[in-house]
């Protein structure tokens, strides 16, 4: 059994890498390639430490989750209407992903992969800060239907691994009109109904690979990706008034070529 330190480090890595733009199952598969902890028994792990992180969402953001059950008057963004953006949003990968779950298992969660993802998606950052036109939508309560499943469409680009979720539907609110801020913070909050939705289907069909001696390990790699994202978010979102996207699509491209060469 792989060691608590081994579940810690793999806890960070999700719970800093989650709603970064720089992909969370990227850096995942490295790093478990590097501490040697990598098949069917990794890729479950990797989806506990994963509800995490989700978890440190959910409590950052209850108010607007709260308000998705019980309607606020106030907000648009609430109840019914609330949940339909994000039906509309998660719809697109939740069938694509479902079609092409096994494939994307078997080819693309492998290094050379991740490498190619991680810079492709780097370039498009950089294009669409380049090319990014006024906002026209400010706040969650100006979304609307059009702009929610378009981000949707943009997040099928996220079943790539090395690309990144968060990456795909923040460039694609932004190219969209969304203003860079909105676009990460719809990023976070339509993340919980497709992860859960993923995440769900992972472990009905390999729960049964760990046992109870396992607990310790799951446990760790889940209250450490917890902290680790909150930590992130708050840290990503208060840069965000201060910077663009740019610095992470440089971070991606140095660090895709320094992949492809380790495992070439």
């Amino acid at each position: 059994m792989a060691s608590l330190i081994t579940a810690g480090i793999l806890g960070i890595v999700e719970g800093l890498t989650e709603f970064l733009p720089v992909s969370s199952t990227g850096h995942l598969i490295i790093t478990g390639n590097l501490l040697g902890y990598t098949g069917e028994k990794a890729a479950t792990f990797e989806v506990v430490i994963q509800l995490g992180a989700i978890l440190a969402v959910v409590i950052m953001y209850w108010p607007r989750f709260w308000g998705l059950i019980r309607p606020n008057c106030r907000q648009k963004f609430s109840g019914l209407r609330g949940l339909y953006l994000l039906f509309l949003t998660s719809l697109p990968a939740s069938v694509l992903g479902l079609i092409t779950h096994d494939y994307i298992k078997e080819m693309l969660f492998n290094p050379k992969s991740v490498a190619w993802a991680l810079g492709v998606g780097a370039i498009m950052i950089l294009i669409v800060e380049k090319i990014q036109k006024k906002p026209s939508c400010f706040t969650l309560d100006e979304m609307t239907p059009k702009l929610a499943l378009g981000i949707g469409f943009f997040q099928c680009l996220a079943l790539w691994p090395g690309f990144s979720r968060s990456a795909s539907t923040i460039m694609g609110g932004m190219i969209l009109g969304a203003k860079r801020k909105l676009a990460a913070e719809y990023s976070f909050i339509a993340a919980v109904p497709i992860m859960f939705a993923a995440t769900g289907y992972d472990m009905l069909k390999s729960y049964s690979l760990f046992s109870s001696a396992d607990i310790p390990f799951l446990a760790t790699g889940f209250i450490v990706s917890f902290f680790s994202a909150w930590l992130a978010v708050k840290a990503f979102i208060f840069l965000l008034g201060k910077i663009t996207l740019n610095p992470f699509a440089w971070y991606r491209l140095a660090l895709s070529p320094l992949i492809l060469l380790f495992w070439s």
